[in-house]
């Protein structure tokens, strides 16, 4: 694995490149969408898939493309990360969450330094991002080798319309969406009901892949090693 340093920067890239694909997206599909909210979700979606797809395997060699806070802790929680390092990957991932808004901001010509109004909040909204978590956790320690990126990307996809919050399933994303006021923004009021909901999630998501047992391979053998790759 490279060194902590390289890490860091691919991990704070990395999640700005997300932040700014979900959030430019977002203003895209607004803009383009003439009113019609259902067209705006999907092409957002579709951004979302492809860009994150391209992300963890761009990433993933160089510091296991989490992007995501609660990735991160159950990396550390499974012994795939050191302790040392989880704090220093949660800085990078949240400063590169809101240089991201910030950059897609510059790219459309609005204002950098805003705050979201749009109220998420809720129990339906608070479940849905439990589930959201807890299934992209299982999807990433549960996945066959060499497949978390498409895995991943297409889970992502399907939690943007099966579950009520589309789906953020990452603190960051959550911390950096409070800094754009557009499609995809997230009122800082209702930030920390979902990252409370997304902590709850990524641990049932790892105390579900160990009640399930060592993860299989794609010949139906045990393999305990973890695969890298997260949203």
């Amino acid at each position: 694995m490279a060194d902590l340093r390289t890490r860091l920067l691919a991990e704070a890239l990395g999640t700005a490149l997300l932040l700014a694909i979900v959030i430019g997206s977002g203003i895209m599909a607004e803009r383009l969408a003439g009113g019609n909210a259902a067209i705006a979700l999907l092409a957002n979606t579709a951004a979302t898939v492809g860009g994150l797809y391209v992300l963890i395997e761009v990433f993933g060699p160089t510091s296991g493309a989490h992007f995501n806070p609660a990735v991160s802790a159950v990396m550390v929680a499974q012994g795939e990360l050191p302790w040392a390092d989880l704090m220093p990957y949660v800085i990078a991932q949240l400063v590169g969450a809101v240089l991201g808004a910030w950059l897609a901001h510059a790219m459309f010509d609005l204002s950098l330094i805003q705050f979201s109004t749009k109220l998420r909040s809720g129990l339906g909204q608070w479940i849905a991002e439990a589930v959201a978590t807890a299934g992209l956790l299982l999807v990433i320690l549960r996945t066959p080798q060499g497949k978390a990126s498409a895995m991943v990307a297409a889970y992502i996809g399907a939690a943007y319309w099966f579950t009520a919050s589309t789906s953020f399933a990452n603190p960051a994303a959550a911390f950096g969406r409070m800094f754009s006021n557009s499609f995809a923004g997230i009122a800082p009021s209702s930030v920390s009901g979902f990252i409370a909901a997304e902590c709850v999630g990524a641990a049932l998501g790892l105390l579900l892949h160990r009640l399930l047992g060592p993860r299989l391979s794609q010949c139906g053998d045990a393999n305990g090693v973890e695969p890298s790759g997260g949203q």
